[in-house]
């Protein structure tokens, strides 16, 4: 199964169904199922720079080194300023959840589940196999 590590508290954030769009500086041609693994570094302290974020994250608790729930990767959009626009005024709240500049990428993700037992593993950079 493929796997895509992310930064804590966005991993969380993906899993809770609070956020729908990955945003990366790199474009991916795979499209299907992906498990969303909380990366294990900590939260970066800039995040807390970001007021409307940590309202979203209140006192969540992360998965840092978990495998924490599937989803299907269904697009990849490169950003536009007017995709940039359309997402800052139609769905703020996923605004606030990425890094949206033009020229990164939107990973679109659907249907999200939720894994009954969370999987420990070591993250890795890009898309990587998970082997049970």
């Amino acid at each position: 199964m493929k796997v895509l590590t992310i930064k804590e508290p966005f991993a969380t954030l993906i899993k809770n169904g609070v956020k729908k769009i990955e945003t990366r500086s790199w474009k991916t041609k795979y499209r299907g199922e992906l498990y969303i693994q909380a990366s294990i570094a900590s939260i970066d302290k800039k995040i807390y720079e970001r007021k409307e974020l940590v309202k979203l994250i209140g006192n969540l608790e992360m998965g840092n080194g978990y495998i924490l729930c599937k989803c299907n990767l269904v697009d990849c959009i490169e950003m536009t300023e007017d995709f940039i626009n359309e997402i800052k005024s139609n769905n703020h709240q996923e605004y606030i959840c990425g890094r949206y500049e033009v020229g990164r990428y939107a990973w679109i993700l659907d249907n999200i589940e939720v894994l009954d037992k969370p999987i420990k593993v070591k993250g890795q950079l890009g898309i990587w196999n998970y082997e049970k």
